[in-house]
C-alpha cells in the first residue's frame, strides 16, 4: 500500500496587505479614501488577525491551531452548553473598544471534518467616527465533511461617521451545517443617531469547495447618496438582522418552515426564502426595537438547531 502524504501547508505573508486587505473594496466605500492624521494602515494595532482551527478529538471537539494578533483575540473555549458537551463556544474578542478608522481585520474559522463549534463575541461591535479613512473586516468560515459551525456575532453599531466593509465568506462541505448571523443597527439608538453614518457595505458569500459561489447576499447602505429608509431598503426601520442556515440536515423547505413558524408573533417585519442550489434557507428581519430583534433572532436560532440536531440552542452569557 502507497502511503498517502499529506500536503505541506501553505506559508502564508500575515503581514502582507495581499492577505488582510480586501480584494476589492465597493466604491461606495473606496470613495472614503485618504490618508489618515493618525495611525496608519499596516502600522501596530491597526492590522487584527485571528487563525482558529478545530478538530473532532476523540468525544469533542477541541481548539487545534490559533494565530492571534491585536486587537483580534480569544480566550479559551468554553464547554458550556450542557446537552452539547462535545461542543466548545468561543468568544471572540478585541482589544481596542471597537473598530477604528484605517483598522483592517481579518478573522480565519476552519471547523473540520466531524467537528461542531459555536463561536460568538463578547459584546456588540462599535465601530467608531472615521474622518479620513475607512475599515474593513474580513471574515473565512470553512467547514469541512460533517461539520457543525455556529457563527453567531453580536451587533454591528456604526456610530455617527463610519465607513466599514465586511466581507464574509463561507466555505461549506455539502455534508456540513453552517449557521450565520449578522444584526446592523442605525446607530447609537440611545442618543439619537439615525443613520448618520457614512457608509455601511457587507457582502455575503456562501461557495462549495471546488464548486464556486452558491449563494451571494450584498448589503450596501450609503445614506449620503441613497435613501436607506425607504422601501425596499430599511422600510423606515433602525435594525435589520438576516440569519443564514447552510445545512443537508433538512430540506430548504423545512427550514424555511421552521424560521416563518418560531417568528410567528414577533413584532419585526420579516422576509423568509431558500437559497439557491437548495443550499438552505435564510431570513431578513427588520424592526426598531433591540431587545425585540434579539429575541427574534434567538427564537429563529433555537426552532433551527433543535430542526438539525434535536438539541435547543444554548443561553449565552454577555458582557
Amino acid at each position: 500500500m502507497t502511503a498517502v502524504r499529506e500536503a505541506e501547508p501553505v506559508e502564508v505573508d500575515r503581514f502582507s496587505p495581499a492577505h488582510y486587505e480586501p480584494e476589492r473594496v465597493p466604491r461606495e466605500v473606496l470613495r472614503h479614501r485618504g490618508t489618515p492624521d493618525t495611525l496608519g494602515v499596516g502600522r501596530p494595532g491597526k492590522v487584527g488577525l485571528l487563525e482558529l482551527g478545530f478538530a473532532r478529538v476523540g468525544a469533542r471537539t477541541e481548539l487545534v491551531r490559533r494565530f492571534q494578533k491585536s486587537p483580534l483575540q480569544i480566550m479559551r473555549p468554553l464547554y458550556i452548553d450542557p446537552l452539547r458537551p462535545d461542543l466548545p463556544v468561543v468568544y471572540l474578542m478585541s482589544t481596542g473598544g471597537g473598530i477604528l478608522q484605517a483598522d483592517r481585520l481579518r478573522t480565519d474559522i476552519d471547523c473540520g471534518a466531524d467537528a461542531s463549534v459555536l463561536v460568538t463575541t463578547q459584546a456588540a461591535t462599535k465601530v467608531h467616527r472615521m474622518d479620513r479613512d475607512y475599515a474593513t473586516q474580513l471574515v473565512h468560515l470553512t467547514a469541512g465533511r460533517g461539520a457543525y459551525l455556529e457563527y453567531l456575532p453580536g451587533p454591528i453599531i456604526p456610530y455617527g461617521g463610519t465607513r466599514i466593509y465586511q466581507r464574509t465568506v463561507v466555505t461549506a462541505d455539502p455534508a456540513a451545517t453552517v449557521l450565520i448571523a449578522e444584526t446592523v443597527l442605525a446607530g447609537r439608538l440611545a442618543r439619537g443617531e439615525r443613520h448618520d453614518y457614512h457608509v455601511v457595505a457587507s457582502d455575503l458569500e456562501i461557495a462549495r469547495p471546488g464548486a464556486g459561489l452558491v449563494a451571494v447576499d450584498a448589503v450596501r447602505l450609503d445614506p449620503g447618496r441613497a435613501r436607506v429608509t425607504g422601501p425596499g431598503v430599511l422600510a423606515g426601520h433602525t435594525l435589520m438582522s438576516t440569519f443564514y442556515a447552510v445545512s443537508p440536515l433538512a430540506t430548504p423547505a423545512a427550514i424555511a418552515d421552521a424560521l416563518h413558524d418560531a417568528l410567528s408573533g414577533h413584532p419585526v417585519d420579516r422576509g423568509v426564502s431558500v437559497l439557491p442550489h437548495d443550499a438552505g434557507a435564510w431570513v431578513r428581519m427588520l424592526a426598531d426595537d433591540p431587545p425585540a430583534v434579539t429575541a427574534a433572532l434567538g427564537a429563529a436560532w433555537d426552532a433551527v438547531r433543535q430542526l438539525l440536531t434535536g438539541v435547543p440552542a444554548p443561553a449565552l452569557r454577555k458582557t
